[in-house]
């Protein structure tokens, strides 16, 4: 056995092992690690930057240790001298491998950068924000009358606009005295309400008129994406949005694992917690950049997110929530300041509002989703499921909510599959396959051609063809079983079985060939058996949780469903009823929600009644805890098979047909084995 070190990147989940004393990007390229590169490894662009993370690592069965790299060299040195290297980076092409390390690849170090799709949906919000401006005039100080300057501001905010008091705090307080002289003594004022009850606080102030807007910032805290939309709090309208991947990945690409490297490594829980709060910082600067707006004008924040990523935002140890009875911190709603989470993009005193979380697994995403899509209010029975790393599902109408938490894992988001990668200029994220020929056709993001058609390569040229993505994957199992070359239990059949040579040997399984680069320098995309293997697990966790929930509510069916999240704007209803990753219903019943959570955390920011009826309803919806309950392992091992094992698909049948073949569990490798039609 082989005792060179074991390197794993992050996010995209490649390993490998490698010699002692193999430089960072070397081992990046031979394991198709997408790792920046144009001066040759000379150290001198940068752009080969990486992460190494350290501690025990359960997930990936490691112990990263330091020194795993080599030493910091005069390359490397003068590097940092020159331009500068964030704490704790290193060059990709100077940092040698010693022994087993977990190394991350930053945003801006990936070739290919991701596209965030959990934009913005459009929706009309009834505009009452916490946040207001005020314009006043106030009297000059006088000393027959010695009264302060913060408590004239008050008098005058009571006479023009019959606000009885306000608060303010000192940092606040002592930019106050120069913005009134230079404003003459008329100023524009920013006021905070937590409620409508609340007396306002002062949050910022302006010299005359202030005209230039005021923003707040929506932010959907997810495992994989973190994506942010800024927004107008005057019109309520989307000014810009914009996302990074959530750097926490490097310690854990699921929920379970980060919860694991705070229990195994001292200190964990505030190595994520920096690392996420700093990720948030750079998005707000960027977003900011990217609208043209002065940062200090983003005046307010709403968080959504699950429960681990609640805590490890909050700074607070997610322990508790790794173990039964997964305990919460606090499930209410949090009223916090900029300065309490040590943001250093915004203005100290800038508010920040986190929705109420439901339950321990159920968390303030599932709440927003539930302020944006209300479930509550259905005449019919609704089945609501956001899909990402963790899946949060509703089913309720006008009678019940109920809500679980299902952990589906990495692999929908295009991680954990052997061409996987994230969204990107580039990427497959469609694909079709002919029933009779078995030959593929499909769309890469970047280009609305497919590729049978005339123009698709000279607009593939611009970024090539270089992985699938979580929506490509997904269709491609699903057309994998529509056009007979995978078995109802997922298994690919070989090239004699199937007839078509797409279907090549990969040690004792199949994989299908997408698209075969290698002529020209580029990948190789297959689907294997073990990318099956990985949605299989993931669909079955997804679908074990609606049945769950079916199962409390003492029903066989829904009668809609809707999808969220970036899963649910870019897959169409019938690959998701083919691959069995929800109940049957007509096609024509399931629609797309787009970005849900990130709409419900627009709701939030943008009216401040909603705050009070989300904190209400999370009280009355039934959370089903699925880490307890045995009927989940029931159904999710019945779920493996594609569609399902035993659940009938009645509707499935009247939109499409699919083969029955069956094909054996072992083959010479190379194409053997007969190919079965049930009768």
């Amino acid at each position: 056995m082989t005792t060179d070190p074991l390197v794993v990147f992050t996010p995209s989940g490649k390993r490998g092992r490698f010699p002692r004393g193999t430089p960072v990007l070397t081992a990046a390229r031979q394991l198709g690690v997408d790792l920046d590169s144009v001066c040759g490894g000379r150290g001198i662009c940068s752009k080969c930057q990486i992460t190494p993370s350290y501690g025990e690592f359960s997930k990936h069965g490691l112990t990263s240790a330091q020194g795993a790299l080599s030493e910091w060299n005069a390359v490397e040195a003068r590097y940092d001298e020159k331009r500068g290297l964030k704490p704790g980076r290193r060059l990709g092409c100077q940092a040698q491998i010693q022994s087993d390390v977990v190394i991350d690849v930053p945003a801006e170090s990936q070739v290919h950068r991701q596209v965030v799709r959990k934009a913005a949906s459009a929706r009309t919000i009834i505009m009452d924000p916490a946040t207001r401006l005020y314009y006043i005039e106030v009297d000059e100080p006088d000393m027959h009358e010695p009264t302060g300057d913060l408590e004239r501001v008050s008098r005058a905010l009571r006479q023009q606009w019959e606000i009885a008091e306000i608060s303010t705090d000192l940092p606040t307080l002592a930019k106050l005295q120069p913005i009134l002289r230079k404003g003459g003594w008329k100023i524009t004022v920013a006021l905070h309400k937590n409620d409508k009850d609340a007396k306002p606080h002062l949050i910022a102030a302006w010299p005359g008129l202030h005209e230039a807007g005021l923003y707040g910032l929506a932010i959907d805290l997810g495992s994989t994406t973190i994506a942010a939309h800024l927004t107008d709090l005057d019109t309520g309208l989307v000014i810009a949005s914009a996302g990074v991947m959530n750097p926490q990945i490097r310690f854990g690409e699921d929920l379970m694992s980060r919860v694991s490297y705070a229990m195994m490594n001292p200190g964990g829980d505030k190595e994520m917690t920096r690392a996420v709060r700093e990720a948030i910082d750079t998005l707000a600067t960027d977003i900011a950049t990217e609208a043209r707006i002065d940062l200090s004008l983003i005046l307010e924040m709403v968080f959504v997110c699950n429960p681990v990523m609640h805590h490890l935002l909050l700074g607070i140890d997610p322990v508790e929530l790794g173990q039964a009875p997964f305990a919460l911190a606090t499930s209410n709603a949090l009223n916090l300041t900029a300065r309490d989470l040590e943001l250093k993009a915004l203005e100290p005193a800038a508010p920040v509002y986190l929705l109420p979380c439901i339950a321990g697994h159920v968390g303030a995403d599932a709440a927003a989703v539930a302020l944006s899509e209300e479930p509550g209010k259905s005449e019919d029975l609704v089945l609501v499921v956001d899909v990402g790393t963790n899946a949060e599902i509703l089913l309720g109408n006008k009678t019940r909510v109920l809500a679980c938490s299902s952990p589906t894992g990495p692999a929908f988001e295009g991680a954990q599959i052997s061409s996987g990668q994230r969204a990107a200029p580039g990427a497959i994220e469609a694909i079709r396959i002919d029933p009779e020929t078995k030959e593929p056709r499909f769309r890469i993001i970047g280009s609305d051609l497919w590729s049978d058609e005339d123009g698709f390569d000279a607009a593939a040229a611009a970024n090539g063809i270089t992985g699938i993505c979580g929506s490509g994957i997904i269709e491609a199992v699903a057309e994998l079983r529509l056009a007979g070359l995978m078995d109802p239990s997922g298994l690919l059949g070989s090239a004699d079985q199937t007839g078509t040579a797409r279907m090549i040997p990969e040690g004792r399984t199949h994989a299908y060939v997408i698209h075969d680069g290698t002529k020209d320098g580029g990948p190789l995309i297959t689907v294997t058996q073990g990318d099956i293997r990985a949605i299989q697990l993931a669909k079955s966790a997804l679908y074990a949780g609606a049945r769950l929930l079916m199962d409390e509510m003492q029903v066989d069916k829904v009668d809609r469903v809707v999808l969220a999240g970036a899963f649910g704007a870019h897959i169409s209803a019938k690959h998701a009823i083919v691959l069995g990753m929800i109940p049957d219903v007509p096609v024509e019943k399931v629609t797309s929600a787009g970005n849900a959570a990130g709409t419900g955390a627009r709701i939030a920011l943008c009216n401040l009644a909603a705050r009070a009826e989300i904190e209400r309803t999370v009280r009355q919806i039934t959370k089903v805890e699925t880490a307890i309950e045995p009927r989940f392992q029931e159904h999710f091992v019945a779920a493996n098979a594609i569609p399902h094992k035993t659940d009938p698909f009645p509707e499935l049948a009247k939109v499409a047909t699919l083969p029955n073949v069956s094909f054996n569990a072992k083959s010479d490798g190379g194409g053997g084995g007969r190919r079965r039609r049930r009768a």
